[in-house]
């Protein structure tokens, strides 16, 4: 059986989904149309902050988070919104956005550099 490791799931996350820069991202503040998905573990949002009203769905629960059949469904999923998606620094995001792209959320896209990038560019946070 062929190996298929984290390096090759990154660059098929890599190659297939949409990323956009933390500037790209702050210009998306307060756009209602925008939700910022927080994929990190809740105790590092609790212990490091987050981005100011994002939505917290642990990369490990996301596919019961965001399918409406799934037992933790969070209805912020079945909008028509743009899901900017965030981790610490860029590489869950970007395996989540690419699952969120396989279960029909094509309108997600991976922060690159993730919560670090968005604390040093001076994005608004809350604890």
């Amino acid at each position: 059986m062929a190996h298929y490791g984290f390096k090759d799931m990154m660059a098929e996350a890599n190659a297939t989904i949409d990323t956009i820069s933390v500037q790209e991202a702050l210009d998306l503040v307060g756009d209602e149309g925008t939700v910022f998905v927080d994929v990190r573990e809740a105790s590092e949002g609790e212990s490091q902050g987050q981005i100011k009203g994002s939505v917290g769905a642990p990369r490990g629960l996301l596919e019961f988070i965001a399918d409406p059949d799934g037992p933790f469904h969070n209805e912020v999923f079945a909008s028509d919104k743009f899901f900017v998606v965030y981790c610490g620094t860029g590489g869950r995001s970007a395996l989540a956005t690419l699952t969120l792209n396989k279960m029909g959320l094509t309108n997600a896209a991976s922060m690159a550099g993730g919560y670090a990038a968005w604390k040093e560019a001076g994005g608004p946070t809350e604890d």
